[in-house]
């Protein structure tokens, strides 16, 4: 704990105003070396025709399997010299050099922080990704922690507080890849995780805390916590009033309709008919641990809205200090290996469930979550096609009240 004291805290600030976006950057408790720029139309223009296509959610009339099939084969994430030269651009239009040369100046030891508040025109940026100028090509999470900011709207509201200290020795909750009724194991909404079996990877990592009875649903095989179809909001409310250490939910999630503006529209797809709304959790005021993951669907989209009011507040709202979630759709494990070259040789998809329930169980989640991507980016960045940053790049990890 000696070490959080001396880490160097960064802010990072996007605003958009009319069509510009104006940006801040600044040193906690220095600030004589806060920079401020803007962004003018084509920048951002720039930005959305570069990264929108890269993303595997569904445009123009797509399929889900059809964005799928764009995003592993043909996308800027397919290839690691197409994603560096995307990770470029981005780098180059959203911090320029004077951004770039105080967040090098600002390297030590330990890593520095960096919290970033995107603008709804940038919810989507996968901001570690970022690469500096030049021929090294170093990345914004190489030279800090990248964690998000949680809006002040929400850190300022009557909310639970839970601490992982008190509860770190407590059972998790796991929803995996829950059985939603009426949908084939292929379909939209169907299994995410493929078919459950103990000789999977998931089933063997999950192993030893089932042996120790240590998991909320109490199973006896760690088969049986992949497509439950008794997990509904009931039964969520109950075991999140066991007091649980951490929630991982790996599944589904609908994302708000943009165009709508209503974050809270944004839901867990759960082993029910209708979808659990973040304003519904809002509202029953659900009991959240501190530490949640949601590898769903862009549940980390809450910034995507003006009123960003999605599935992150509202498991911070519930009690969470810490939220890993994802900043668009995940391939499932069969759409990746239908479609990507390496075939069935890769799970990027079990690797990412994995790695963060591990981080998760770190005494600092936020900074295990980037030590994570950073050694997936590393793999990736060296040639291994199985390392796919369509998953690591995806996450972002929120964090309120300290929690590193």
């Amino acid at each position: 704990m000696g070490d959080l004291a001396v880490t160097r805290t960064l802010v990072l600030r996007f605003a958009d105003v009319g069509i510009a976006t104006y940006v801040s950057l600044r040193v906690v408790g220095e600030p004589k070396r806060s920079l401020t720029w803007v962004l003018e139309e084509p920048q951002l223009e720039a930005i959305a025709a570069a990264l929108d296509p890269s993303l595997p959610d569904p445009v123009g009339g797509e399929s889900a399997a059809q964005a799928i099939e764009r995003a592993v084969t043909t996308g800027a994430f397919a290839t690691p010299d197409t994603e560096l030269e995307l990770a470029r651009l981005l780098g180059s239009q959203l911090l320029g050099l004077e951004g770039w040369k105080l967040l090098a100046d600002c390297v030590d030891s330990p890593r520095p922080v960096l919290f970033v508040t995107p603008s709804p025109r940038l919810g989507q940026v996968p901001w570690g990704q970022l690469a500096m100028p030049g021929r090294d090509g170093f990345r914004l999470m190489e030279l800090a922690d990248v964690l998000m900011s949680v809006p002040p709207n929400i850190v300022h509201a009557p909310r639970r507080r839970g601490a992982w200290q008190d509860r770190a020795e407590r059972p998790p909750v796991l929803l995996l890849d829950p059985r939603i009724p009426g949908q084939r194991p292929d379909s939209a909404l169907g299994s995410v995780l493929g078919r459950p079996s103990p000789q999977t990877p998931l089933s063997r990592h999950f192993g030893e805390l089932v042996a120790d009875r240590a998991v909320l649903p109490a199973v006896a095989d760690p088969v049986e916590l992949f497509r439950r179809t008794d997990t509904d909001r009931r039964r969520l409310a109950e075991m999140c009033a066991q007091d649980p250490s951490r929630l991982l939910y790996v599944g589904h999630a609908s994302a708000a309709d943009g165009d709508a503006g209503y974050a809270d529209r944004a839901a867990l797809h759960l082993a029910e008919d209708r979808p659990l709304t973040a304003g519904e959790m809002i509202a029953a005021q659900l009991p959240i641990p501190p530490r949640v993951a949601l590898l769903a669907c862009a549940s980390g989209g809450d910034y995507r809205f003006d009123e960003a009011a999605g599935l992150v507040a509202a498991m911070i709202l519930g009690g969470a200090q810490t939220v890993t979630a994802t900043l668009w759709s995940l391939p499932t494990t069969a759409g990746f290996g239908q479609f990507s070259p390496v075939g069935a040789a890769a799970d990027p998809m079990a690797e990412i469930v994995s790695g963060v329930d591990l981080a998760h169980r770190d005494d600092e989640a936020a900074r295990a979550v980037n030590r994570w991507q950073r050694a997936q980016m590393r793999r990736w960045r060296d040639g291994d096609l199985t390392a796919s940053p369509l998953y690591w790049g995806a996450l972002a990890t929120f964090a309120v009240d300290g929690a590193r």
